[in-house]
């Protein structure tokens, strides 16, 4: 008697049409070798099943024992969220307000991973940020991971009133015209009125403590050639020129004078950083990554530094490193290893990723990364980067991004990690949901040399 098929779930769509989505309701293999689906990086020499296979190994991989649901970069567009929410299967949309779903069976044994990047580019961040928080009071299993967006808006604002230092003077104007929207956003919602700006010094006063003074690029060199190669120090001097330009071009078309610019930063430190702050909440649960069995998962990317860290210790302490360089020395942790998690798109510029550094993730039982920050346009995609899996979800969720790259409507997508021993890619970009089942590839390569032995 032949050994009886595993049988796969998937997500039953409730109130798609007040999403404004169409989601896919045919799986397909993922990894068939169509471009859209799967793809290798530039190094890999050996033929790709037999890579496959040794990525996949020999062991059982270990699967969470209850489903994980995985959002990524949604920047801001609250709809995308909703959408994703509804391809998750997690909730139940009920109507067009953004408090106007329920919460289905699967709801309360599910986790859910937003995969960082929840700032800037789309249309609101703060009601984005609001929809997370009825999650929240739902009592929803919800964990954020850091995006470089959220981190750098953080320390940016947090580097105002910081004492000067030539290391972190250029941390405001470093996030440039990414964050004139959400300052746009601040101001619109919170700093109305003839006694908005009350007690906001001259505007002179307020560009003397925004910007970095003209001894900063004297100066930063100096310091940063302890930590950083002339090549990117040269590259982040001359970038800071561009940033100061393009950031007084976009304030003046965002109709931002320059004291509205710093009350507005001073109130997003009072909403978001001091403790009684209506998103206080943002950053207490944010972490820099999670592991379940086999899987981690994080906002980028891996390189060898990260994989010796894991290697001797866990992923726990790496959360542990974070938050204390985060918030205690974030020149440190800017320019150092525990940001490249967050930035690496594993570029010439970046810190590297080798085989020697795969192998100590391996040797960790680790062997599948899931991450976004690469955009994508027709869905997830799977990526062999020196033997690593890398499962790749920033599928281009909000408005203003998709309008850039030609795609149309309301993003949705999801990457679900299923306690059975499989992934699946949903995307409404993708005429597939993406199925992932590494045991069943197994058995695919196998058959092949079969018949072709």
């Amino acid at each position: 008697m032949g050994k009886k098929l595993k049988s796969y779930v998937f997500p039953r769509y409730q109130g798609e049409e007040w999403t404004g989505t169409k989601l896919p309701t045919v799986s397909e293999n993922w990894l068939v070798g169509r471009s859209r689906s799967v793809s290798k990086d530039r190094y890999h020499r050996e033929e790709y099943s037999s890579e496959l296979k040794k990525v996949i190994g020999q062991e059982d991989w270990k699967w969470p024992k209850r489903p994980l649901f995985f959002i990524s970069d949604i920047h801001g567009d609250a709809d995308a969220f909703i959408a994703s929410l509804v391809a998750s299967g997690v909730i139940k949309k009920t109507g067009a307000r953004d408090k106007d779903f329920q919460v289905t069976k699967g709801f309360r044994k599910a986790k859910i991973l937003i995969g960082g990047d929840c700032f800037d580019k789309g249309p609101s961040t703060l009601r984005l940020l609001r929809v997370i928080k009825i999650l929240l009071r739902k009592h929803a299993d919800v964990l954020i991971l850091a995006g470089n967006h959220d981190v750098r808006m953080m320390l940016g604002i947090r580097s105002i009133d910081m004492e000067a230092d030539p290391r972190t003077d250029h941390f405001f104007i470093r996030m440039g015209r990414k964050m004139v929207p959400f300052l746009k956003e601040i101001s619109e919602q919170y700093l109305q009125g003839k006694e908005a700006l009350r007690d906001i010094p001259s505007a002179r006063e307020c560009r003397r403590i925004l910007y970095p003074p003209k001894s900063w690029f004297r100066d930063f060199p100096l310091h940063a050639v302890w930590n950083m190669p002339d090549a990117t120090i040269d590259k982040e001097v001359k970038k800071l020129n561009d940033k100061i330009r393009q950031f007084d071009e976009d304030c003046e078309r965002a109709d931002l004078s320059i004291r509205m610019v710093y009350a507005a930063a001073q109130k997003w430190n009072e909403l978001f950083l001091q403790p009684k702050g209506e998103f206080a909440w943002f950053y207490q649960h944010m972490s820099l990554c999670y592991r379940k069995g086999s899987l981690i998962f994080l906002h980028a990317g891996i390189d060898d530094r990260i994989a010796g860290i894991l290697n001797h210790s866990d992923w726990k302490q790496l959360n542990e490193n974070f938050r204390n360089l985060m918030f205690g020395n974030p020149y440190e942790f800017y320019y150092g290893p525990f940001a490249n998690i967050m930035r690496t798109k594993y570029r010439d510029v970046d810190m590297p990723l080798t085989r020697n550094g795969v192998k100590k993730i391996h040797q960790q039982g680790i062997r599948v990364v899931v991450h976004g920050h690469r955009n994508l346009l027709h869905g997830q995609r799977l990526m062999l980067r020196k033997g690593l899996l890398n499962v790749e979800c920033d599928t281009t969720l909000d408005r203003n991004s998709r309008k850039k790259e030609g795609l149309e409507g309301v993003g949705a997508a999801v990457t679900v990690i299923h306690p059975n021993g499989y992934i699946l890619g949903i995307s409404n970009d993708y005429s597939f949901i993406k199925l992932f089942d590494p045991k069943h590839i197994v058995r695919q390569i196998r058959t092949v040399k079969i018949k072709g032995s």
